[in-house]
């Protein structure tokens, strides 16, 4: 089996996740390459050997610069926030490095265009990390619809809410500021991964209106009370391709949800329903059924179910969090060994920036947008 060796970029929440991911993968999936954390970079070259120590990586630097450069690293995962994300793309086309990228690709469309058409120009493996839509549960429910179990779809309930800042106490950070996050806030957070699930499961969205708000409207900042740049919350009514509606929530202040990461996908001849805080499980609604047989069937996720078997051989026993990360990982070791782009590529991030920014405008300017 051959090495690749990745440099990541990033020791927060997803530097560890991508961590764990990589030093798991080839223990739970078959892969014709086996990953070795040869780099990691971080802000400072102090904190980037403490977490190469901490985390097993066998070299650090505080110049993600270096690490891209570096002849010894062969692929890249970026996991930092979006405001640079532009930078380190670039600087790994020029090195002729395949790319793993977290989401959101760009600050703005125009931004993630040109990461687009640079790696695709370029022939570079790309990927964004939308890790939540790889469940099996999320798996099946895209193969249900695709065979026409449920029908033609004609509605769509979906939100991603968490309550990581419900509490205005929290200080100001990089995600509340424009200068350092993007003009959308929960909008640019957590609304990108339900965007990309709709857009997966039912097709591309045709036009849409949105509102967005800022709850708390400061918040304690080094100097003071700092005024908050970006939503905290928000909704879109969606039109789809195909003809369907739908209704999209979000939100960052949402008390009592974690992960709120839910959809309800109604077809002419049945209906399923997800919820991320239950990963495991996918209800499924038969409306050929008689009268007295029908209702929401749990289906709990099993061996026969995708991706489920390689974790373990018992229904109910489930999987969690970290095993999607593994999943992404796989996919990415396949896009780095067969030199092409795997779903999500930078394209298909670049088409949740385009709902990103058309909520944005429709916000803004209190309309419909055609996309």
């Amino acid at each position: 089996m051959a090495l690749v060796r990745i440099g990541l970029i990033g020791a927060g929440y997803m530097g560890k996740a991508h961590t764990i991911a990589l030093q798991s993968v080839g223990a739970v999936f078959e892969t014709g390459l086996k990953p070795v954390c040869e780099m990691i970079a971080t802000s400072t070259a102090e904190g980037a050997a403490e977490h190469a120590a901490r985390w097993g990586w066998n070299r650090s630097t505080g110049d993600w610069r270096a690490l891209i450069a570096d002849p010894h690293v062969d692929a890249i995962i970026i996991a930092t926030p979006p405001r640079t994300h532009l930078a380190m793309v670039l600087a790994c086309v020029a090195a002729g490095k395949p790319v793993l990228c977290e989401k959101p690709l760009g600050c703005d469309p125009a931004e993630s265009l040109r990461m687009v058409e640079a790696v695709e120009q370029a022939g570079l493996a790309n990927m964004v990390g939308f890790n939540y839509i790889r469940t099996p549960a999320s798996q099946l429910a895209k193969q249900v619809i695709a065979s026409g179990e449920i029908g033609d779809v004609i509605q769509v309930t979906a939100e991603h809410v968490e309550d990581y800042l419900h509490d205005p106490a929290l200080p100001a950070s990089w995600r509340t500021r424009i200068s350092t996050g993007t003009e959308a806030g929960a909008l640019a957070d957590v609304a990108p991964h339900i965007v990309n699930a709709c857009l997966r499961l039912v097709g591309p969205i045709s036009s849409l209106v949105a509102d967005t708000q800022i709850v708390h409207a400061t918040r304690p900042g080094p100097d003071g009370p700092e005024a908050i740049e970006n939503d905290d919350q928000g909704q879109m009514l969606l039109r789809f391709a195909n003809g369907a509606s739908g209704s999209l929530s979000f939100s960052r202040v949402a008390a009592g949800r974690k992960m709120g990461y839910t959809y309800r996908i109604t077809g002419t001849q049945g209906a399923l329903y997800f919820d991320q805080e239950d990963q495991n499980a996918l209800w499924l609604y038969d409306a050929a059924r008689e009268p007295a047989r029908r209702g929401f069937q749990k289906l709990l996720m099993g061996p026969p179910h995708p991706d489920y078997l390689a974790f373990n051989m018992g229904f109910g026993h489930g999987t969690g969090y970290n095993d999607q990360i593994v999943i992404e990982m796989r996919d990415f070791l396949r896009a780095v060994e067969s030199g092409n782009a795997v779903w999500p590529t930078f394209r298909d991030g670049y088409e949740v920036d385009r709902i990103v920014d058309a909520a944005l405008v429709s916000a803004r300017e209190r309309r419909w947008v055609d996309l």
